[in-house]
């Protein structure tokens, strides 16, 4: 018997839609020879295992039904009611994000409709992790082109994106499958390398831990669990290219996790480890008083350890690690087990800090900006799931931003606003160039002046496409202002005088002299022909300039009125 039969029960929608599914895709196979069945059961079992509501259980079941059967969506609806047809609709816009050349603006499309899905109810998203990790489970019966693809869009959507809910455990073992598929020879080489050392540093971890745990049993300091953390591959990798592929930088190669009853117990356990050993200086990350915008929460330290070895120690409650391990989705256990009630996320239920996730409103707001689509995947990639730096305001909020940004993009983070006005900025109380480069935990403040437009040169330095859309916007209003104010403007002057032979002449002369351009001249002579009155039309003069020009055609011989009026064509 299945297990989500066994766990959910014969009468639930769970088992409908598993009969559904499984008759539904009866005749199909995947590429592995397997009844394609067993990978909507696949993914059905993660979810399952997530915690989510059942009917995020039934849409993975259901999640290719639509797509690769005569099954409609409104098949779905009339079976399943909207909401698990609303889901299973978000699913099947996504089913691949395929980039290929000759259909490149349909997948694009594809990934757009994928987001304003998952920003309207984030168990869409959740669902379709779970699709992506088995189908890179089995992605060895690919062709290798659809591996490379297929790898190259986890790597760069898929995993950033568990990361940014919270989910490391998931986006670490995406990354570590897709690792092989799109960096072959690294991969080798850092397997072949690191073998040796992960076995001596975990051999190492295990002559330290009976150490400390005496010491926090001294302290009645009773851990709930202590064991070792390998760093994954793939991160390993990243980390080994900025300290020139030198493993003995690498201070978390292998770390120690402690895990304890409560917050307190988690600073009374840091305390206890540096009694014990000294801590390397830069290298304490409290996470609990200021936890990522993604969520996580823990105390990392790096002491100097037995034998002198420097180590680094991670300390978290068992919530802490539950939700450091499946992110948003074990936010939403909890509520699930505290209310008893179904889950919307549209309503935001489930979260137990709705700031950690304004950037999933930003990024629903964001996406409606973009006409270019090869723009709007890098810049998704860019200003959403690039690697992170966490800046914090004056107030003491963290900001997060993509590796390399800069206060103006910060400024512009904050509001459209600020980033247009600003002037200056100061990151840890010293004045620095807004093209600086900030740095994780930087204190970074804004200096405005009202009425400031940014400068074209903020393209040259700025990483986000926020950033970048405002100050083209600005550019746009201000080119247009300028054009606005200068398009076409003349100034007409009238003069009237006494007829006379040369009269005319007389007035050309004065803007000769001045070396002006006369657009037009016109004269007329009353009938009597005792006073003629000329119009000339030039360009817009300055004030100072159109002075002299009424001065000088008073003084022509004649001349009773001078008068002038400005205006457009």
């Amino acid at each position: 018997m299945s297990a989500l039969l066994k766990k959910y029960g014969n009468e639930s929608v769970v088992a409908k839609a598993y009969a559904f599914a499984k008759n539904a895709h009866k005749d199909a196979l995947r590429e592995s020879g397997d009844p394609y069945f067993t990978h909507c059961e696949e993914v059905a079992n993660t979810v399952a295992d997530w915690q989510l509501d059942e009917a995020s259980v039934a849409a993975a079941l259901l999640h290719d039904v639509v797509e690769d059967t005569p099954v409609t969506r409104a098949d779905i609806e009339k079976t399943f009611g909207s909401e698990i047809a609303f889901l299973v609709d978000g699913l099947t816009k996504l089913k691949t994000l395929e980039y290929q050349e000759h259909n490149k603006d349909a997948e694009v499309e594809n990934l757009r409709k994928f987001v304003i899905s998952f920003t309207r109810d984030l168990r869409v998203v959740i669902v379709k992790l779970a699709d992506r990790l088995h189908n890179m489970r089995t992605l060895k019966f690919k062709t290798k082109e659809r591996q490379e693809r297929i790898a190259w869009e986890t790597a760069e959507i898929y995993a950033p994106l568990a990361y940014r809910l919270g989910m490391q455990k998931l986006s670490g073992e995406l990354e570590d499958l897709a690792f092989p598929h799109i960096h072959p020879d690294e991969y080798k080489w850092l397997h072949e390398t690191v073998k040796d050392s992960y076995n001596s540093r975990i051999k190492y971890v295990k002559k330290v831990e009976p150490i400390l745990l005496r010491a926090l049993g001294e302290h009645n300091i009773r851990p709930l669990k202590v064991d070792s953390r390998a760093k994954r591959y793939y991160s390993l990798y990243r980390k080994l290219r900025r300290y020139d592929m030198n493993l003995e930088k690498i201070y978390d190669l292998v770390a120690i996790r402690i895990i304890v009853k409560t917050p307190e117990e988690c600073y009374a356990t840091l305390g206890v480890v540096h009694q014990l050993w000294q801590p390397l200086p830069g290298k304490f990350k409290d996470y609990i008083a200021r936890p990522k915008p993604n969520g996580y929460r823990s105390i990392h330290t790096t002491v100097f350890c037995v034998d002198n070895k420097v180590i680094e120690i991670q300390i978290r409650t068992e919530k802490m690690h539950e939700e450091a391990e499946m992110g948003i989705a074990a936010h939403w256990a909890y509520q699930q087990v505290r209310t008893r009630t179904g889950y919307t996320a549209r309503s935001w239920k489930g979260v137990k800090n709705r700031d950690e996730l304004l950037w999933v409103e930003q990024l629903r707001n964001w996406q409606e900006n973009f006409t270019d689509q090869e723009k709007f995947v890098q810049s998704l990639k860019v200003d959403f799931f690039k690697d992170r730096i966490f800046v914090i305001t004056p107030d003491n909020d963290v900001i997060d931003l993509p590796k390399g940004a800069t206060p103006v993009d910060f400024a512009y983070r904050i509001h459209s606003d600020i980033g247009d006005q600003c002037v200056g900025a100061k990151v840890n109380e010293k004045i620095v160039p807004l093209d600086q480069e900030l740095h994780s935990a930087d204190v970074v403040e804004i200096i405005i002046h009202k009425g400031k437009k940014p400068t074209e040169d903020w393209l040259r330095f700025v990483k986000t496409e926020q950033a970048r859309q405002h100050i083209k916007s600005a550019m746009r209003t201000k080119t247009k202002k300028l054009q606005a104010k200068n398009a076409a403007l003349f100034v007409e002057l009238k003069i009237v005088g006494k007829t006379r032979e040369g009269y005319l002449k007389d007035i050309a002369g004065v803007f000769a002299d001045m070396r002006l351009t006369i657009m037009s001249l016109q004269g007329h002579t009353d009938p009597r022909k005792a006073f003629t009155t000329a119009f000339v039309r030039c360009d817009s003069l300055p004030d100072a300039k159109l002075t002299k020009v009424l001065v000088a055609l008073k003084k022509i011989a004649g001349t009773r009125e001078v008068t002038y009026k400005t205006g457009k064509e």
